[in-house]
């Protein structure tokens, strides 16, 4: 049987008006749990990456698996669009409104179902926040490792749909290398397990492909966690330098000696100056850069490699070098790096948010051109980001209210995308493709790996209803998404703030 051809958003129309599908709806669902009123659609409108906006038709907050089994049965018979939403912390408009469809919260499943400390893993639904799996597992001394920024907000569901990573993701991984075993409502309304309780389970890997999928499979409704033991002893070394490109080439340095650190962060001076302010955690202010390399382990490992980093550090012209003397201290130094995005915030009236990923050795020349770029773009760029595994989070500034500044944003955060794709990188590293990174699957893709993508996509939903018009494109909705409405006339801004 022929394929239906991979339709754009706005092709998709639904079959019923909108009073009747809110009449359909509230059959499954209590009045209050299905939103419809312009003033309370708005929330909705977009997640953390506020450049796009556009209010959904509908918003349900279902409770329970059937529920939302019983709506995306609705949806399909009536070709309604579904667009699954967590805590709307995404960076790329993962989770922003297309055509005519109905927004899922999943933020009523909020609960931890099972801790199994002996296997190591705790069952919960899609709703419970990254940090509250830690804090729930304390007592077991285990805790999730993956960690963004947005680790207090952000929800275990989105982490999954993004693939999110955060600043122990160097040693411990992404979402993908912490989860195993995932639970999807498929746009049939079939409820279908992915992966298992072991390590590992017969037939093709499909929780890896669920992993920043972007809600374009399935809607997930419960993920089993691996949890991890929390090391006997944890320290973190502060390196400033008084040049950007000696702090990357310190990086590739350690990494090169066989250690792994923890978590192994870089941030340059507008960056560190902005932390500081906010956050007066001791950083050094004048430093061009620092780093901050956590290493975990036994006693006797960590107090090993402190040496050996902290000399790694000085042959790279370190100006300074500092070892977490205590717990506090080390707290201390890792708030200030957390709260690097909103203390970004106050620099300007707004900023962009980017992420890509390179190779390790390119990180002093990838730095360099960045410095050139926000030369030519007239627009300052603070830089945050996963040093380690070369995970990018460029913060540039500018103020959507001057006409012109958002378009020249736009443009300087492209040529960041296309400068990780020259050196061997990759357009993400833990936010996704969403929409604003339709533009550069173009070029880190050929046609015929779309194509691929594509068919992945229809083997799971053939009739494009799951989150449409999102992560992968055709070259016929490439820009169809720079149309909507943008910052520069609804100002409400600083995304970003979420994450990374």
């Amino acid at each position: 049987m022929k394929k239906k051809p991979f339709a754009s958003a706005d092709e998709i129309k639904p079959a019923l008006d909108k009073n009747r599908l809110v009449a359909k709806l509230r059959e499954i669902l209590p009045r209050d749990a299905v939103l419809f009123d312009e003033e309370d659609l708005r929330p909705y409108e977009c997640d953390a990456l506020s450049v796009y906006r556009k209010l959904p038709m509908i918003v349900v907050l279902p409770g329970t698996i059937e529920q939302v089994q019983a709506i995306i049965r609705l949806c399909f018979a009536e070709n309604v669009p579904v667009i699954a939403r967590g805590a709307g912390t995404g960076l790329s408009g993962g989770a922003t409104p297309v055509g005519d469809g109905v927004i899922l919260s999943l933020a009523k499943f909020m609960s931890i179902l099972k801790i199994d400390p002996l296997a190591r893993s705790a069952v919960v639904q899609p709703g419970v926040r990254n940090l509250a799996i830690s804090q729930a597992v304390a007592a077991h001394g285990l805790y999730y490792a993956p960690d963004p920024s947005s680790q207090i907000a952000c929800t275990i569901g989105g982490n999954v749909a993004e693939n999110s990573g955060g600043v122990h993701c160097l040693k411990y991984g992404l979402t993908v290398h912490n989860v195993r075993k995932v639970k999807i409502v498929t746009m049939a309304g079939e409820l279908i397990t992915l992966g298992s309780d072991a390590l590992d389970s017969s037939g093709y890997d499909l929780l890896a492909l669920i992993n920043g999928s972007e809600g374009m499979l399935g809607v997930i409704v419960e993920v089993t966690v691996k949890l991890t033991p929390v090391p006997a002893r944890a320290q973190v070394v502060l390196a400033a330098f008084d040049d950007v490109v000696n702090a990357g080439i310190a990086v590739g340095k350690v990494i090169g000696a066989g250690i792994i650190p923890a978590g192994l962060e870089m941030m340059d001076r507008l960056a560190v100056q902005a932390a500081e302010d906010f956050a007066q955690v001791g950083y050094p202010t004048d430093a061009a850069a620092i780093l901050l390399c956590e290493l975990d382990g036994t006693h006797e490992e960590v107090a090993e490699q402190i040496l050996i980093v902290r000399e790694m550090m000085q042959q790279c012209h370190a100006t300074e070098v500092r070892t977490a003397r205590d717990e506090a201290e080390r707290e201390a130094f890792w708030k200030g790096r957390k709260a690097a995005f909103p203390a970004i915030g106050r620099l300007a009236p707004d900023y962009y948010c980017m992420d890509g990923t390179i190779p390790r050795k390119h990180l002093p020349y990838v730095l360099r051109r960045m410095a050139e770029l926000s030369i030519e773009y007239d627009l300052r760029v603070a830089n945050v980001f996963h040093a380690g595994d070369g995970n990018l989070h460029p913060l540039i500034l500018y103020d959507a209210n001057v006409p012109g500044e958002l378009a020249r944003t736009e443009a300087f955060g492209g040529k960041i995308l296309e400068l990780c794709i020259e050196v061997g990188g990759s357009i993400t590293g833990e936010h996704g493709v969403g929409i604003e990174k339709l533009d550069q699957m173009h070029l880190q893709f050929n046609d015929e790996e779309l194509i691929q993508f594509h068919a992945v996509k229809h083997a799971f939903d053939p009739t494009d209803l799951l989150n449409p018009g999102k992560a992968v494109p055709t070259p016929k909705r490439c820009s169809e998404y720079r149309q909507l409405p943008t910052q520069g006339q609804n100002r409400s801004s600083q995304n970003g703030a979420q994450q990374a």
